[in-house]
């Protein structure tokens, strides 16, 4: 029992931050990602960046591209040009929009890029990787 619980201790999930306006795209990543890792999900970049701004930096972020108030571009841009989070990894989901011009809508480092509707097996591994 003393072993169990000493693991248990030793073993703080990493903290994903999620940013999507699709509830159906929050209630699918929530799904696959709960057991993993601790979320925190936002529902537009701006509640995002607030949060952020209160003194949380999350191990990764995945972004949509697509939100009203604050899009992705502007929400990425705002994050790479801060001292604070320029190094929080970042993966950018769009459905919306090709992938290549997403690229140029988006001049700073990103982690990654996935078109919805994305596999979940796949985006499981790439957030293995940049977390590891």
């Amino acid at each position: 029992m003393i072993n169990s619980l000493e693991k248990n201790i030793g073993a703080v999930k990493k903290r994903i931050l999620l940013v999507d306006d699709e509830i159906a795209i929050l209630k699918l990543l929530e799904f696959i990602l709960k057991k993993d890792y601790d979320l925190v999900i936002k529902n537009n970049g701006f509640d995002a960046l607030t949060w952020l701004d209160n003194g949380n930096i999350p191990d990764l972020i995945i972004s949509d591209m697509e939100m009203p108030y604050f899009d992705g571009a502007d929400f990425v841009r705002s994050l790479k040009v801060s001292g604070y989070y320029r190094d929080v990894p970042v993966i950018v989901l769009s459905g919306s929009d090709s992938l290549e011009n997403i690229k140029s809508r988006i001049p700073y480092a990103i982690n990654d890029l996935m078109a919805k509707p994305f596999n979940p097996s796949i985006l499981k591994d790439k957030i293995k990787l940049i977390l590891n």
